[in-house]
């Protein structure tokens, strides 16, 4: 509890230089993931993907509704969720119906249509959670149906790595190998930015090798600065408003049951870190009607899913700063580089083999977590309820790699294989007898529910929690 006693959460009191710093801080450790998202979409969307500045400015405006939903209490950032990607990459692949002659631009704005629905979801899991409870809520979404979600979610995302790493082989691995190295050694804040600097490293490295006269694979240029020249330095995120068609709200609501299980996870995390209890106040609901609004939001205007950064929570451990407004800087900070374009552009420049390097891990990490996922919430898999439930639900997940077509109503409709196994998932185990699971029982392992790609801040918050105990 020492710890705690000495902690600032009036960062008033450190004068408004340090306030300002404090809030870059936060800002660049959020920075490397959440623009990461746009991205790798952009990969899948052939350049008509998400634009970052619209990225950057939904994460800063997102953060803020979240902060006025949640009556201005909880110190978390909200950035872009990758738990949404396996649902970006199969819409960028549907040829049927009315997307046979779409162009990947003319498809992206029905991805983020059911952005918006997914968001929805959360306030209808807001206005339950406030009705009757967490406990009884949680009874449908236990750990042996979210883990197995999560592992589908990341191993189906593989191949899309394995692509873009293929480009360039020397490339791809030195971006790999500098996320793993400052992962695993890096210190103070190098080791909550693992991603930023897996893209800065290797980003000068592509510098170096066009220089040197060296080529992709292909033979194509490393790197092409082009379009850069000719882009303004300053000017508006190019907003585009979505498009709603049950196929592609098919494809992306049923993720939410994964990202909203993350949220519930991070601000257990937060809570442990801090030491307060924030899921009784301001209450869970209002942190997931924040979240749902700022997601919801973010797909109206054409940008990616929100969610809760565990990486900002490894900074609340790292700098003992629990001032919610610190983190309403940063915040602020994403919105005014949201306006940069040229600097937009030169980020998007990266090659596809440092995408495809830094992805390599990503992806597999974010099936690693599914597996921490059902190992810290300690899921029996000797019991034949749960390994039936976890098994169809990987099936389904990997098995219908292209989805399930039907027609309702003369509608051409698309299950995709995540949403068939959260279907299935969640109906097995409400019709199956044996579910003891009971949220809370194991703070640990409720702190561990979500695709945080950088858990430093999940970890030491567990520790935190054990050490109080």
């Amino acid at each position: 509890m020492k710890e705690r006693d000495t902690a600032i959460r009036d960062a008033k009191a450190l004068g408004l230089p340090n306030m300002l710093l404090l809030g870059l801080q936060h800002m660049f450790a959020m920075f490397g993931a959440t623009i990461l998202v746009p991205i790798l979409v952009n990969s899948y969307f052939k350049g008509e993907g998400l634009s970052i500045q619209v990225t950057l400015i939904c994460a800063g405006l997102g953060t803020l509704l979240f902060h006025v939903c949640s009556r201005f209490k909880v110190p978390a950032f909200l950035g872009s969720s990758f738990a949404y990607l396996g649902g970006f990459a199969t819409v960028a692949n549907l040829n049927s119906g009315k997307y046979a002659d779409m162009t990947m631009g003319e498809k992206l704005p029905y991805a983020c249509g059911g952005i918006v629905v997914a968001g929805l979801m959360y306030l209808l899991l807001a206005g339950i959670v406030k009705a009757v409870g967490i406990k009884r809520v949680m009874k449908f979404l236990p750990p042996v149906v979210t883990g197995p979600i999560i592992i589908c979610i990341g191993l189906s995302l593989a191949p899309s790595a394995i692509g873009n790493a293929s480009l360039n082989w020397p490339l791809a691995l030195i971006a790999l190998a500098v996320v793993v190295i400052f992962n695993i050694w890096g210190r103070g804040m190098f080791k909550i930015i693992p991603i930023l600097m897996g893209v800065v490293i290797s980003y000068i490295a592509a510098l170096l090798m066009n220089m040197a006269g060296m080529t992709n694979a292909d033979g194509t240029p490393i790197l092409v600065f082009e379009s850069v020249k000719q882009t303004s330095a300053i000017g508006l995120p190019p907003f585009q408003i979505c498009k709603f068609d049950l196929t592609s709200i098919l494809v992306m609501a049923p993720i939410a049951i994964a990202s909203m299980m993350e949220h519930i996870g991070d601000i257990s995390a937060i809570s442990a870190t801090v030491g307060e209890n924030f899921i009784e106040d301001p209450g869970l609901h209002r942190t997931l009607m924040g979240d749902g609004i700022a997601t919801a939001f973010a797909g109206l205007v054409g940008g990616p899913a929100n969610t809760t950064y565990g990486e900002n929570t490894g900074v609340l451990e790292l700098s003992k700063v629990y001032d919610p407004f610190v983190v309403r800087l940063a915040a602020v900070f994403a919105v005014v580089l949201s306006f940069f374009p040229k600097v937009a552009v030169l980020i998007g420049s990266m090659p596809a083999a440092i995408v495809g390097g830094i992805s390599f891990i990503l992806y597999g990490m974010i099936s690693a977590i599914g597996v921490r996922n059902v190992v810290e919430n300690q899921v029996d898999l000797t019991r034949s309820r749960n390994l039936i439930i976890a098994a169809v639900i990987l099936v389904c997940g990997l098995g219908f790699s292209e989805g399930l077509t039907f027609s309702l109503g003369g509608t051409s409709i698309t299950l995709t294989s995540l949403a068939i196994a959260a279907i299935a998932g969640v109906i097995l185990n409400a019709i199956l007898p044996g579910n003891d699971y009971e949220f809370g029982v194991n703070p640990a392992g409720d702190i561990n529910r979500g695709v945080s790609i950088n858990p430093q801040g999940s970890s030491s918050a567990k520790k935190k929690k054990e050490n109080t105990k």
